[in-house]
């Protein structure tokens, strides 16, 4: 007897030594914002962690094949830079994360349990008494099988969210690059009228000290003079506000704005036979919805796993008024009045609302594509329109009026009221050029990218037989 307690009390040393050496330790890492705020201001000058990452990202469409900023940074790298360093895009990344660990260490089994009893008897005949038990839980009911499967679906889920962060934010990075190039070309043509004003009212000068304008007429041409001048502080605010979007979007910091090219971005939409059926398959934001609608799948089939029984066998060894003994318990729980009702009911519930959210999500993307398309059609009209016929007539106004000024025949107001309307037409023409951009981007957007495309059943089955039809 004292052999086999020997034993036991070996076997339950070596027992928690096991445990203790494989649990893990705790490594403080203090929060540095010194070191970050450091790297933030070199981001640019080592510059070899964001090329490899470009080179990574090569077959993804939209992303130059070569990454060189030497010579300043395009749209398109703009982009890599982005997908590399913008703040929010790391957070999804580190959720994504949360999400992997959940995966990697789902469906494992439930630790062992130890437990020792002793009683100390005052009598002094009496020995003392203990128990030594173990038991462990084997898992019968499949369900640990089922927690690693619906895992897996909420890492898509997560990893499906992470796709639509960078697909939402290459069009973000689009659409507010177009934006600060807008506002740079209208800096540009403030400073062009500013330019032309005061050489008229250099010119009105001469006529009004020559008494050929009247102090009125002289006076509304420097109040037009002054309105442009304040227009320029305006636009050169706007175009500080602008640009500190971008890099906040880009992760840089505001002294990288004089490496940014002001170019517009290009946007190639994708040409598809059904916008509906591309909308379905590739669309990233309704793929988080399937996703997440096949986690509550997975979470109503693990509740409804867990009204199945796991089996709990227990041994140990102990003593009792000196009679030794080995113990053997096996205990099985019944499904008689519980049965998970609560968790399955709530499981069955969620999984109709996350299919309420993947349809009406579908219905708001679809009047989203559509609403875009028309908005593009009627911007590439009206920019056309601007382009082709009242940009070129008041072009040929102005030189109408410069070869009338040539003639020694001046008329201010002639002369102001042209450069204002130009003005004017090609602030329109940009403004205009934005928003058949933006429409573009838009509609790029929702129609999704080529990578992320994934066909659902019901379009297979289509485009199966759409084919059977062509052969």
């Amino acid at each position: 007897l004292q052999v086999k307690f020997k034993y036991w009390r070996n076997f339950s040393f070596f027992a928690m030594v096991i445990f203790i050496a494989g649990c893990q330790s705790y490594e403080p890492k203090p929060l540095d914002i010194g070191v970050y705020r450091n790297s933030l201001e070199t981001r640019l000058i080592d510059i070899e962690p964001v090329t490899a990452f470009a080179n990574r990202l090569g077959a993804v469409e939209g992303i130059p094949s070569k990454f060189d900023i030497s010579d300043g940074i395009s749209p398109a790298e703009g982009e890599v830079v982005a997908l590399f360093y913008n703040p929010e895009l790391r957070i999804a990344r580190l959720k994504a994360g949360v999400a992997l660990a959940d995966f990697e260490t789902a469906g494992l089994w439930e630790d062992p349990v130890f437990g020792f009893d002793g009683a100390e008897i005052s009598s002094p005949s009496a020995p003392f008494e203990f128990g030594i038990k173990g038991k462990f839980t084997i898992p019968i009911s499949g369900r640990l099988e089922v927690e690693k499967t619906r895992a897996g679906s909420a890492y898509e889920s997560q990893l499906r969210s992470l796709v639509n962060a960078e697909w939402n934010l290459r069009a973000t990075i689009r659409t507010q690059w177009s934006a600060w190039t807008t506002a740079m070309l209208r800096k540009q043509l403030v400073y062009e009228v500013i330019d032309q004003l005061e050489r008229i009212n250099a010119l009105a000068n001469t006529l009004y000290e020559a008494d050929e304008i009247n102090r009125v007429e002289y006076r509304l041409l420097q109040v037009e003079l002054a309105t442009i001048k304040v227009l320029k502080t305006e636009i050169e605010l706007e175009l500080f506000q602008e640009v500190t979007a971008l890099l906040d979007l880009l992760g840089l910091p505001q002294d990288c704005s004089a490496l940014l090219l002001p170019q517009f971005p290009t946007v190639a939409i994708t040409e598809v036979d059904d916008e509906t059926i591309r909308l379905i398959d590739a669309n990233t934001e309704l793929a988080i919805q399937f996703a997440t609608y096949q986690t509550a799948e997975e979470t109503l089939r693990l509740e409804i796993k867990k009204q199945y029984p796991d089996i709990v066998i227990g041994s140990g060894y102990g003593s009792e008024f000196n009679d030794h003994r080995v113990l053997f318990g096996l205990s099985i729980p019944l499904s008689i009045w519980n049965r998970n009702q609560a968790g399955i009911a709530k499981a069955r519930t969620t999984r109709e609302v996350a299919r309420a959210q993947a349809e009406t999500t579908f219905a708001r993307l679809f009047r989203e594509l559509a609403l875009a398309n028309t908005i593009l059609l009627m911007k590439q009209t009206q920019h056309t329109f601007f382009k082709d016929e009242i940009i070129p007539m008041l072009e040929s106004q102005a030189s109408d009026v410069e070869k009338i000024v040539s003639l020694g025949e001046v008329d201010t107001f002639i002369l102001l009221e042209t450069v204002t309307r130009q003005f004017e037409a090609k602030q329109r023409l940009l403004e205009l050029s934005k928003a058949e951009l933006h429409a573009s981007i838009t509609v790029q957007r929702i129609l999704g990218p080529e990578y992320q495309r994934n066909p659902s059943p019901i379009n297979r089955e289509i485009q199966n037989d759409t084919l059977g039809g062509v052969q």
